[in-house]
């Protein structure tokens, strides 16, 4: 048995995915917001976003948004506009590594695709897509500087080329997600085992 330590990470990002949410700005134009904190369980998605963000803002004003999940060839597309915010006033907290952009679009190299059920556009690059709806916002953390946004997924989109055909399974042969683990990028790795749930 291994012996422990106690220790004190700066961060907890252990390991999530990478996820783009689209949502729509006051003047309707559909800004970008990348995270790296999101779960689902059933047809839920719950989004922690920061309150000094633009994503939140947008989503206390119009609560309709596209979950875009971008694959591990988008690394860079990704970390281009991380460092940006559709905020026109950079807040206070964020000015000495992040910069207003009104056109993430462009500086990502992603081409919008109307949506189906929303307004916001969806993201063609991202090999999933999920149209989603805000059902319930909670202050998270004793400072009360985030927000775990509750969505309901209204439509799922997906590229064919990781779809196995005649069904609606992920190929996990040809899905390669991306995950942020200390603030590094990481691919999804070989797998190691199937649970007794999955669908054959």
């Amino acid at each position: 048995m291994q012996p422990t330590i106690t220790i004190t990470p700066s961060v907890l990002y252990f390991g999530s995915q990478v996820l783009l949410l689209s949502t729509l700005m006051p003047d309707g134009a559909t800004n970008i917001t990348p995270i790296s904190s999101g779960w689902a369980l059933g047809d839920s998605y719950v989004l922690g976003l920061g309150l000094n963000g633009q994503a939140a803002r947008n989503l206390a004003l119009h609560d309709r948004l596209v979950i875009n999940i971008p694959d591990a060839s988008q690394v860079d597309a990704v970390e281009r506009i991380a460092p940006t915010t559709g905020a026109r006033e950079v807040p206070a907290a964020k000015r000495a590594r992040f910069r207003h952009e009104p056109d993430k679009w462009t500086l990502g190299g992603f081409t919008p695709r109307a949506s189906e059920l929303v307004r916001p556009v969806r993201i063609a690059e991202c090999p999933v897509q999920m149209e989603a709806a805000v059902t319930r916002t909670t202050p998270v953390g004793v400072d009360g500087e985030a927000v775990a946004v509750e969505v309901r997924v209204l439509r799922t989109h997906a590229h064919a080329a990781i779809v196995e055909q005649g069904t609606s399974h992920i190929d996990l042969r040809a899905w390669r997600p991306m995950y942020y683990t200390f603030r590094h990028y990481i691919a999804q790795g070989e797998e190691v085992g199937v649970s007794f749930r999955a669908e054959q």
